[in-house]
């Protein structure tokens, strides 16, 4: 069984995909920013479970948009179980509205988020992975960079810039045998509150220019909706992969793996995508760099 680490565990596939690790029997930390205000009842019901299911579950504060929280968060796992085995990157915030509208410190702050948190907790956690030449860093993208949408742009171009995050990291941390997995969900809108907690833009001059298409963006989740075939699997369903997944064996880990109700043929991209990186760093002389390095 292995320590794990996850971030944004509030609500949604955070949430769940702690409890379902903690039930399969890992000692996990779900971490969530505010944990003595905004997120205490989160917390509350996150310990009371751990209590009624005897599952070695614990709530931890971690704020992604600081690296001196990302470094504590670390620290406090390491030094209580001698080490860390995985972290999963999951925090992230959703914007909904047009383009224009979002100000430049919008998109910023969005992509601080769902982005840039991810590189603060790899850069505490990869010190330790380094050592033990061993470790599972594991990111919830999304769909959504191939599927491109309307009217969640910033979304949109955050979860672009995790993706490429997580593979450019990825060459390094192979040379020193950590895996990477990039858990790719689909459209999802029950078991999450992505779509009631998103934010608007900031402009709301620019906003009242678009109102032509308000009617287009109201049916947003409606339309998002329409598409998910049943039986749903749902945020449920991420959750339950993740547990899949970090049980498999060294080497046997899939660097992307989809969960996708809409099944709008996302993983023939990423075939297609993965063939034409791996041929072009094989020309470039790294083919070592593709898969994490056998201790």
């Amino acid at each position: 069984m292995s320590v794990v680490l996850i971030t944004g565990a509030a609500t949604g596939i955070g949430n769940l995909a702690a409890r379902a690790l903690a039930g399969a029997g890992h000692t996990v930390y779900a971490s969530m920013r505010d944990v003595g205000g905004g997120n205490a009842a989160h917390a509350a019901e996150m310990r009371a479970h751990a209590r009624e299911s005897g599952a070695d579950l614990h709530v931890l504060e971690l704020d992604v948009t600081s690296q001196d929280s990302a470094d504590a968060a670390v620290r406090s796992v390491s030094e209580r179980h001698g080490g860390l085995d995985v972290v999963i990157n999951n925090a992230g915030h959703l914007y909904v509205g047009y383009v224009e509208a979002f100000t430049d410190q919008d998109v910023t702050r969005l992509i601080d988020v769902n982005a840039v948190g991810a590189h603060r907790v790899n850069r505490a956690v990869l010190p330790h992975f380094r050592r033990r030449r061993a470790g599972v860093l594991m990111y919830v993208g999304s769909t959504i960079p191939v599927t491109t949408p309307p009217f969640l742009g910033p979304y949109v171009v955050s979860k672009a810039a995790m993706d490429a995050l997580a593979v450019t990291t990825a060459y390094e941390a192979n040379a020193f045998g950590i895996e990477t997995v990039i858990v790719m969900p689909g459209a999802i809108t029950e078991g999450t509150e992505h779509f009631p907690n998103a934010s608007r833009a900031s402009d709301r001059d620019v906003t009242a220019a678009y109102a032509g298409l308000d009617r287009l963006v109201e049916r947003n989740e409606r339309a998002t909706a329409a598409l998910l075939t049943h039986p749903l699997m749902g945020a449920a369903g991420v959750a339950e992969e993740i547990v899949r997944v970090l049980d498999l064996p060294f080497g046997e880990k899939p660097f992307r793996t989809v969960i996708d109700d809409a099944h709008a043929g996302v993983e023939h991209v990423n075939d297609v995508a993965y063939q034409t990186r791996a041929d072009f760093v094989r020309r470039l002389g790294y083919p070592e760099l593709l898969a994490p390095a056998r201790s």
